[in-house]
Parts: structure tokens; sequence; C-alpha cells
């Protein structure tokens, strides 16, 4: 089963300096803007978490720079999502479209958030397709019959 992971993308930066008080003016822009980051990462994949539900698996995982006061900061991160089908078309349907929630939640959705949730709408769609094929092999309302005359 492959877990795809929704996400944002991490940035390799680095670098190191002993204390905040003896930032330049500079490191001090770079440590606001990482701030800003570690708030937006954290905030994404949260989004991703609580849209996913019980089809997360696990809780998000960051990516981190160090920043120039020495602190790690989330640049970067991912929620794995259990996207492998449910035991009927009908629950795969609403898993799918579940996911497809979850990969879209944040207010800016990354490339590989797009992906997934294309994937999970495909797989939606052949669950739909299973799911009326199931029901017109049983006999249900909207099969089409041989009229015998």
């Amino acid at each position: 089963m492959h877990i795809p992971s929704l996400g944002t993308a991490a940035s390799s930066r680095t670098a190191t300096s002993p204390s905040v008080k003896e930032l330049t003016e500079e490191e001090r822009k770079q440590v606001e803007e990482l701030k800003k980051s570690d708030r937006e990462v954290r905030s994404h994949e949260q989004a991703h978490k609580a849209a996913a539900g019980r089809f997360a698996t696990g809780g998000p995982q960051f990516d981190y720079q160090r920043g120039p006061d020495g602190k790690r900061y989330a640049v970067g991160g991912h929620v794995n999502i259990d996207v492998s089908p449910e035991r009927s078309p009908e629950a795969t349907l609403r898993k799918m479209q579940q996911i497809q929630r979850a990969s879209l939640a944040p207010a800016d959705p990354s490339p590989q958030d797009r992906r997934v949730a294309s994937q999970a709408a495909q797989e939606a769609n052949k669950a739909r397709a299973e799911s009326v094929q199931s029901k017109q092999d049983e006999g249900q309302p909207g099969r089409l019959l041989d009229v015998v005359a």
C-alpha cells in the first residue's frame, strides 16, 4: 500500500549564531521570516490532519531549519494518508471524497496536495462506477432489463 504525503516543501538553508542579542539586522529579519514560515507550515499540516480524520496515519511530520538564533523552525512537512480501498465501493467513494477534502484543506495547497487530490478523485470515480455496476448486477433500480414480448 502506497501512502502519499500531503504537505509543504522544505528549504535547505541553514545558519547558526549563538544568541538573539548578537544577531545582525539581517539575521533578525531571517528569524522573523522563519517564525512566519513555521506558523504557516504548522497551520497547513494541521489543516490536512484535521480534514483527513481517521485516514491520517499519524500526526504531522516536519522538516526543520536552524535559524541564526540557534532555534529550529518548521520549513516543510507532511501528513501521511491511507489511500487504500475500503471493503465496498460506497465506502471507498466516501473515503476518497474525504481524502480530496483533506488534500485541499489548507488555504494554499501544494503541488503534491493537488496530485493526491487528483488521485483520490480518480479512485472515487472508479468506486462510483463499481457501485453502479454492482447495483445493476443485483437487479436494483436503474438496471436496464431485456424485455421479452
